[in-house]
């Protein structure tokens, strides 16, 4: 099966001032983008996210921050069997790439208001980190190295039995 990929990363534009949370669908099985509210005055730029108000997909069991990635290095290179996953760069830029088994996108992640949510299943690899990036990641599983699947062919598998 071949699978269906972009090549330019997709620029993801934020919300205006003060607008409600949104979240919108991508072309990957299950993959999103939320837009959280931004907020911006003399004193500086905010933008908020609330657990429970409906925006956020998930209760998080854990967060990591990625950053001092060199230049031309590649993070993530794996699916998750249970984790799901929301990637915010909230200093800098970094591409994240997604891909269900049969869509792959690209998407720039450079701005603090804007998530993309990684569900179970799903391919995922950053790159393209700026100088000073930094890409704090929620997850709402523990840690748990089972839980990973690190070889793409194996992915594969997994990923066509888990859409019948």
């Amino acid at each position: 099966m071949a699978i269906d990929i972009t090549k330019n990363p997709i620029s993801i534009e934020p919300l205006a001032g003060g607008s409600p949370p949104q979240v919108a669908a991508t072309e990957v099985r299950g993959v999103k983008i939320i837009r959280f509210p931004r907020m911006s005055d003399v004193r500086g730029e905010l933008t908020v996210g609330e657990f429970g108000d409906g925006t956020f997909p998930f209760q998080p069991q854990r967060h990591f921050v990625v950053f001092g990635v060199p230049p031309n290095v590649s993070r993530g290179e794996h699916a998750h069997r249970r984790c799901q996953q929301l990637l915010i760069c909230v200093h800098g830029r970094c591409v994240a790439m997604v891909d269900d088994g049969t869509t792959r996108r690209e998407f720039v992640l450079d701005d603090p208001s804007i998530g993309l949510y990684v569900p179970p299943l799903i391919w995922g690899t950053q790159h393209s980190y700026s100088g000073g990036a930094a890409l704090l990641v929620f997850a709402s599983e523990p840690y748990d190295a089972s839980e990973y699947i690190r070889d793409y062919d194996a992915f594969q598998t997994a990923a066509q039995a888990g859409n019948r």
